[in-house]
């Protein structure tokens, strides 16, 4: 069985680069052959224009598509993994038109997975792991108060004017400024049309504790079914969101002035100008470290008293070898790639595992790849 991986781009390279070195058959596509070279023709000749017609001649049962391209090719190579009785991976959300089709891999017998990176990826991790072990607790009771957080980010390590840098096109960053987002904040279903209007602090208990700026990203609320909450469990607070450092929003008030301004075409141009400006002027220099923080927190409250509390925390920062964001982003989706080939996820249309074996297994690994990685047990 071989996997066919396409995309050679930043995230990619040290997951794929851990598959070709432990002998696993890998075809890789990119859209400019000399790239890929680059990057992996140490290791590797088989190397090949990215075509969807070419991956199709080569594509047999039991093989692995992934995608580490744009998001609009996820669903057209997952339609032709399914045609070919393959698997098909990728680290980005599940989109509606991906999850239909979920019968049609069951029929096939075959393995779609998605949302296996960092966030989306290594946060579900975390989060069914605290979800399960508070569930087993003998302090579980459906009197609580649940407080769910998890907040991501990735961070200059060294910090700038701009309390930000980009290791890709600003753009994708400046258009998530205009999405809105839910969660739930006291009890009730919390919406934001701009990520600046809900900027609040938030203390990350690392192992020299430091504050950041974060706000809530997306919708969190069909994770809660995601992660498995009890239907019973009170929930005070859940929120999935994006974490700055503490400065970001001062240093970026023109720009939220500006992008709501916004729109149509003109926007739209605006918008690239402004992504190009940003990466002339705030992109990382080559070998510059940058930093990735994730914080994976449940709150168990009764009568405002807390009766069980524990998070997940993660420091890492990029080194000689590769950036903390292609590590983090690239490794797990190469757990899942193995975990394909070795039958341990079953047919269908899946988010990151909720396997609790695997879930511990690959939790191991993320731990060995980070500089810093615990569980706070706030206590003890």
């Amino acid at each position: 069985m071989a996997i066919h991986w396409c995309g050679t781009g930043l995230s990619a390279i040290p997951g794929l680069r851990r598959l070709i070195e432990k002998g696993y058959e890998t075809v890789v596509w990119n859209r400019t052959i000399e790239k890929a070279k680059k990057a992996l023709g140490d290791i590797t000749d088989n190397i090949h224009a990215f075509d969807k017609h070419s991956i199709e001649k080569k594509l047999k049962p039991g093989d692995i598509i992934v995608s580490m391209l744009p998001g609009d090719w996820h669903v057209p190579l997952a339609e032709l993994a399914i045609s070919k009785k393959a698997n098909f991976v990728s680290s980005s959300y599940i989109a509606p038109e991906m999850k239909k089709l979920d019968g049609k891999a069951k029929a096939a017998g075959v393995t779609l997975v998605n949302e296996i990176g960092l966030d989306p990826g290594i946060d579900h991790l975390m989060a069914h792991k605290l979800v399960e072990e508070y569930r087993n607790s003998s302090l579980n009771t459906a009197e609580n108060d649940l407080s769910f957080v998890s907040y991501c980010g990735g961070i200059p390590k060294i910090s700038n004017d701009f309390k930000y840098k980009f290791s890709w096109s600003p753009l994708g960053v400046l258009k998530a400024l205009k999405s809105p987002s839910k969660s739930i904040r006291d009890y009730k279903e919390f919406e934001v049309d701009r990520p600046w209007n809900a900027i609040s602090s938030y203390d990350a208990p690392l192992e020299q504790p430091e504050s950041f700026e974060v706000y809530p990203n997306r919708d969190s609320l069909p994770f809660i079914k995601q992660y498995h909450f009890d239907p019973n469990w009170k929930i005070k607070e859940f929120v999935r969101g994006t974490l700055r450092l503490n400065g970001w929003s001062k240093a970026w008030q023109n720009v939220f002035e500006e992008i709501e301004m916004l729109s149509g075409p003109t926007g739209e141009t605006r918008l690239q100008e402004m992504s190009d400006q940003f990466w002339r002027d705030n992109s990382y220099e080559e070998g510059e470290p940058d930093r990735v923080v994730l914080c994976v927190g449940l709150k168990a409250q009764k009568e405002n008293i807390t009766q069980w509390h524990k998070t997940y925390v993660m420091d890492a920062w990029g080194d000689k070898e590769s950036t903390a964001m292609a590590r983090l982003v690239s490794f797990p989706l190469s757990y899942s790639i193995e975990a394909i080939l070795l039958d341990k996820i079953p047919p269908g249309v899946h988010a990151a595992s909720d396997n609790l074996i695997l879930i511990t297994e690959w939790l191991e690994k993320i731990s060995k790849i980070a500089q810093n990685f615990e569980i706070v047990d706030h206590n003890r």
